[in-house]
């Protein structure tokens, strides 16, 4: 019996240190924008929606039940009543079920209200300084860089030289050693959709390219479009080039795109979702996942530079 006793033990306790040897699982984390409706909008229809416009209950769905590592937000949190009140109401009770692992980004919508007063006073600490909105993070082996392109609501904009392009040049400078660098910002430095190609954020995108950057996440454009990656010229470029992912399908309502932009690969405006990435080492697959009830989806994966 004493044997069994033993045999027993050693077994167990191989198992253990088989479990606490095993690597723990590449981050994975959500992303959307241009998400909630406030409770005026004639689609909110009690919070459910339409078919149409206010998805946000039905999206924020996908995060709770996705075990997220977090959830990156790019922009247009509340696209209507961006107040206190409209965080409180909508936003908390939906995407705000996962605000203890969200990384949000602010958008011209959020800025409708008293200097986006109501967006940093829902977010806190986790939005970054309110007179700058720009910080970064990082995740596994990622450098994570969210990028203000509210560029008339700080100081001196967003053009080289400006207090946020020094910080942003700085900071990727001081993060040099992570293998990977993703950038997020509310304005798409290229869109076939609504209000076309910001170039306002080129000098920013331009010091991405120049350290080797390999994502950036925004959304504005009310639809799902990515891009392959390319340089500060619409040029393609396999070797160096950004992959830019447009994803502002968290809910709100779709806007229509106009003529398709050189190295679009994939767009669509009829499904409300989040793009899924999973950050490896020294690569990323990503994949849409659509509203529950939806098929449309997108997936791939690709190397860090």
């Amino acid at each position: 019996m004493r044997l069994l006793v033993i045999a027993a033990v050693a077994a167990l306790a191989s198992t253990v240190s088989l479990q606490s040897c095993q690597p723990a699982p590449d981050p994975v984390v959500a992303a959307a924008g241009d998400i909630a409706c406030g409770t005026s909008d004639a689609n909110y229809n009690g919070g459910n929606g339409t078919a149409t416009a206010c998805r946000m209950k039905y999206t924020s769905n996908i995060l709770v039940n996705g075990g997220y590592t977090n959830v990156l937000t790019l922009g247009d949190n509340m696209q209507s009543d961006p107040s206190p009140t409209g965080f409180a109401t909508v936003y908390d009770p939906t995407w705000g079920r996962v605000k203890s692992i969200t990384h949000p980004e602010a958008g011209n919508h959020d800025y409708g209200y008293s200097k986006a007063g109501g967006y940093y006073g829902y977010f806190g600490a986790a939005a970054g300084d309110p007179s700058k909105g720009y910080y970064s993070w990082n995740v596994g082996t990622w450098h994570v860089i969210e990028i203000n392109s509210n560029c008339t609501k700080i100081s001196g904009g967003c053009a080289k030289g400006s207090p946020e392009e020094q910080w942003v040049k700085a900071d990727l400078a001081a993060n040099n050693a992570k293998t990977c660098t993703l950038a997020v910002w509310h304005h798409p430095r290229y869109s076939s959709g609504h209000d076309g190609d910001s170039t306002f954020m080129a000098d920013i995108f331009q010091d991405l390219y120049d350290a080797n950057a390999d994502v950036v996440l925004s959304g504005h454009s009310h639809d799902y479009e990515r891009f392959a990656p390319q340089d500060n010229a619409s040029h393609l470029d396999n070797a160096r080039g950004i992959t830019q992912f447009v994803v502002g399908t968290g809910g709100a309502f779709f806007t229509g795109f106009g003529s398709i932009k050189p190295n679009s690969q994939v767009h669509q405006n009829t499904t409300f979702g989040v793009l899924q990435l999973t950050l490896h080492a020294s690569s990323y697959d990503w994949k849409f996942v659509p509203e529950a009830g939806k098929t449309w989806t997108d997936s791939g994966m690709r190397a860090c530079h």
